[in-house]
């Protein structure tokens, strides 16, 4: 099958290339580039740029604020955003929340949500892991009581990203007791600044604060904030974790990671020779290379072919395998350049020469982790062989 992209989809890619470069301010690129995570700020500056165009939330429908965009254009807008590079579309509220109101959400819940996520009025997190989980999302333990009009919800949440800086959170919450473990479970939008609700700060090996914990002390949460049925949120959370599958391998991600460690490359000097001339480092780039475009045509191949056997989750499971451990390899690449320099402790008021490569580094370890572990993904492979 050939992948090149037709003369529309040419065309979408000029455009959107034109978009980053007119549009994205300067010193977010500058930050992004060196290796710094987007700050709040720089997300909701670019989203709402984005959101004049209907790309902050390109696959949804128009009267939301969407641009109704298919799977190849929006690949072509992910990549390019990765290149630029350009902070994401807040993913919470765009790749998750959003396209779980679209399905199971109140017309009175569509109108008024929406709009607000798509153009970043609201920054959601997630609240679904819980102390001793694991992967096991069935097995939560917040509870939501019903009492008249509201849920009275008590737990604890974990692993919450941007829970510090975030408006909302979507959360799965126990409301049957006594049913089965994937039953029993509503989905639950809590607005963080309801009384009872606090949140602690989980710092990282990256030596920064992007994780929390989240407890929840007779928190009421009004009824009509139930997505879905009650009881049935287990659902709207596999719908939720099955639904994005654009950005699975993140190739524009790692073709960006690897430009700029070339950049780098270029302008470090062993003596009187760059380090870009060493042919040893030159294979590195070069396999590195090879390997990204590879996985960029099998990520084509899922997203576009109509074979059930490609759409399979193991399928799926090959693209997050690879794309992570690209991820990591590149981060490690990054972090060898960088030198001794990276492992010195920067002041918060201090740059690093090169950006936080060597944290980056430790922060690209995660990535085992989150969008479903290495272990749970080889276990689909072994059984999708297997079987």
């Amino acid at each position: 099958m050939d992948f090149d992209l037709n003369p529309s989809q040419r065309t979408f890619r000029d455009d959107v290339r034109s978009f980053i470069k007119d549009r994205l301010p300067a010193d977010i690129r500058q930050r992004l580039r060196a290796g710094h995570p987007p700050r709040k700020d720089d997300t909701v500056r670019w989203q709402r740029i984005l959101h004049e165009r209907g790309w902050a939330a390109p696959h949804w429908p128009r009267r939301y604020g969407g641009a109704e965009l298919g799977q190849m254009e929006r690949l072509i807008l992910l990549d390019e955003t990765y290149r630029a590079p350009a902070p994401l579309p807040q993913v919470f509220n765009i790749g998750m929340l959003g396209p779980v109101l679209l399905k199971y959400g109140t017309d009175a819940q569509r109108d008024w949500f929406l709009p607000r996520l798509a153009r970043l009025d609201l920054w959601f997190c997630q609240g679904f892991s819980e102390p001793g989980s694991g992967s096991d999302l069935a097995s939560l333990r917040t509870s939501a009581r019903r009492e008249g009009d509201h849920y009275v919800v008590n737990g604890q949440k974990i692993w919450t990203t941007t829970a510090h800086v975030a408006d909302w959170v979507f959360a799965l919450v126990r409301t049957d007791g006594q049913a089965r473990k994937q039953e029993g479970i509503s989905f639950l939008l809590i607005d963080l600044r309801t009384p009872g609700i606090t949140v602690r700060p989980i710092v990282s090996i990256d030596g920064s604060h992007h994780l929390n914990e989240v407890f929840f002390d007779d928190v009421r949460v009004p009824v009509g904030n139930l997505v879905g049925e009650e009881n049935r949120g287990w659902d709207c959370a596999k719908y939720l974790l099955g639904n994005e599958r654009t950005g699975i391998a993140n190739v524009g991600l790692c073709r960006e990671r690897l430009n700029y460690a070339r950049e780098l490359a270029d302008r470090i000097h062993e003596g009187r020779r760059r380090l870009s001339d060493d042919p040893a480092l030159r294979a590195e780039f070069a396999s590195l290379e090879a390997e990204i475009r590879a996985l960029e045509l099998t990520n084509y191949r899922f997203l576009l072919t109509d074979s059930e056997r490609l759409r399979l989750p193991a399928f799926a499971s090959v693209l997050k395998l690879k794309g992570t451990e690209l991820q990591q390899g590149i981060a490690a690449l990054l972090a060898r350049l960088d030198g001794p320099a990276g492992l010195e402790k920067q002041a918060p008021d201090e740059t690093p020469v090169h950006g936080p490569l060597t944290p980056r580094y430790f922060y690209s370890r995660a990535a085992s982790i989150y969008g479903g572990t290495t272990e749970v993904q080889k276990d689909i492979l072994a059984k999708a062989i297997v079987g």
